[in-house]
């Protein structure tokens, strides 16, 4: 059975930094990839099953490069010269050199990017265990939305789905909105499974899926 992997890559570097905390590009790169073809091996009655590898494709964008003032307004944070960008430019570069991977790259959105509290801060504020004075920078993330990435994940299904290169589609991502083109993939035939990674989905998701499989245990419970 010939599959395609894709990988919602915001989503993704989302759940493994809660799963494994920081790691080195190169060290992510290769955890991401041996966890893609971990899902080309599936045990039916009590026997192993391997599926070939059509491609996997990973969605992302570039980081941001602008230069905003941080929360509290009192200094400019450049963004072009952060070890965020250098991760992100390096793990691009390593997941690149991995055999039959395509990135498909979008972009982030025209609007101004914008500071939004964090979960943990807003949860400590609410309860009273801190006041609004007691807020720091570090409480705070920049809120940026990707443009492109879903509109390329949706359109790929449906060219894979179309063209019958794939036998099974499997997608690492979460309760995007991807169901339209999963209906069309399972009406041409295509074995559709979503990973989310141990992440929550709607409940009724499984009408439009043939199968739910997060295979590291690493990553449930996040």
């Amino acid at each position: 059975m010939k599959t395609a992997i894709l990988v919602d890559g915001g989503y993704y570097r989302k759940r493994s930094n809660l799963a494994f905390g920081s790691e080195d590009p190169a060290q992510s790169a290769q955890r991401l990839y041996k966890y893609c073809t971990r899902h080309l091996k599936e045990s039916c009655y009590q026997a192993e099953v391997r599926h070939d590898l059509y491609r996997i494709f990973y969605y992302d964008c570039p980081p941001l490069q602008a230069s905003l003032l941080n929360p509290f307004g009192d200094r400019v944070i450049d963004y072009s010269r952060s070890d965020t960008l250098r991760w992100t430019e390096e793990f691009f570069v390593e997941l690149s050199r991995k055999r039959r991977v395509a990135l498909r790259m979008g972009e982030l959105s025209e609007n101004k990017p914008l500071y939004t509290l964090r979960e943990e801060a807003l949860q400590d504020l609410l309860s009273g265990q801190r006041r609004v004075d007691q807020l720091q920078e570090a409480d705070f993330r920049l809120n940026l939305q990707q443009k492109g990435t879903d509109i390329r994940i949706g359109l790929d299904i449906s060219s894979l789905a179309y063209k019958q290169q794939v036998d099974r589609i499997i997608l690492i991502a979460g309760d995007s909105d991807f169901v339209p083109a999963a209906k069309l993939a399972r009406r041409e035939g295509i074995d559709f499974i979503l990973d989310p990674l141990g992440g929550p989905i709607k409940d009724n998701l499984s009408l439009h899926i043939d199968g739910l499989r997060t295979i590291d245990t690493a990553y449930l419970g996040h």
